[in-house]
């Protein structure tokens, strides 16, 4: 059994504090194997706000993992956005852009979707990226769940513009796709959802599970903080638990499960319920 709890879309200092010192205290009881944060860790990519990010990440007591977002670049400082635009989150988050966690069930690997044309929040993936990542996802052993993260999501909820999307995405599908890629993880929206791959891409025997993290700044969009619980069961059950902030309690509480499970590389729901 591994857990992993995911966050995303921090965007220090658009935070309650109330609901930080919450998420802390929460997922330090939870005690994950690993944490993941997919992203805009910022609001503008400001030395304060980044010194603030890694403040909470410090008080994070698991392993964790993180990639940057589109709003951890420079936005208005177009020369700092042209010349040096990871320099503040390589400064104060991690140097490594595409980090990997790996243990005796499962790999994460961390993939850099932001792209710095100007005044730009799209997200796009190049074959070298999808290529490295599909290679190391190739040299996993045999049983692991295979886990790519990243800002931008592969798919967008019903409704939701698809310009949202990770650009080039179906390139990179097919390449992860053909190593066995079975969840991926990422933010962005600000909305939560879990669905599958196999709606928009059809490729043939393969079908991922694609979970979204909502956000937890004020920059919310029609639902409340939230964050989700992925538990993983010897790489072929999965379940996914969305920890939604409860403003009356001062807490995160369980507010949608769904139960996942994996048959011959096609991932589909088991038993998806309200908590």
């Amino acid at each position: 059994m591994r857990t992993i709890a995911h966050i995303s879309d921090l965007h220090f200092p658009l935070v309650d504090s109330r609901v930080i010192h919450a998420l802390t205290r929460t997922i330090n009881q939870l005690a994950p194997d690993l944490v993941v944060i997919s992203g805009d860790l910022t609001q503008r990519a400001r030395r304060s706000q980044f010194a603030a990010a890694a403040a909470f990440i410090k008080t994070l007591q698991p392993p964790y993992l993180v990639v940057p977002g589109n709003h951890d670049v420079p936005m208005f400082n177009v020369p700092a956005r042209l010349l040096a635009p990871f320099a503040g989150y390589r400064k104060y988050i991690a140097d490594d852009l595409e980090p990997i966690f790996e243990d005796a069930e499962m790999i994460v690997v961390g993939l850099n979707s932001v792209r710095t044309v100007l005044f730009s929040d799209e997200g796009r993936l190049n074959v070298g990226q999808a290529d490295r990542g599909a290679e190391k996802l190739r040299a996993a052993p045999p049983g692991v769940l295979k886990v790519i993260v990243t800002h931008h999501p592969f798919d967008v909820p019903q409704g939701e513009p698809e310009d949202k999307m990770i650009g080039r995405s179906r390139m990179a599908m097919e390449r992860l796709a053909s190593v066995g890629a079975d969840l991926f993880l990422a933010g962005h929206l600000h909305v939560s959802h879990v669905g599958g791959t196999a709606t928009r891409y059809h490729i043939a025997g393969h079908s991922a599970l694609l979970v979204q993290a909502g956000t937890m700044s004020m920059r919310e969009r029609g639902e409340p903080n939230s964050f989700n619980v992925i538990r993983i069961e010897n790489g072929e059950r999965v379940s996914v638990e969305r920890m939604a902030w409860t403003e009356s309690a001062g807490v995160f509480t369980s507010d949608w499960r769904g139960d996942f499970g994996q048959a011959n590389g096609e991932w589909s729901a088991i038993e998806p319920h309200a908590s």
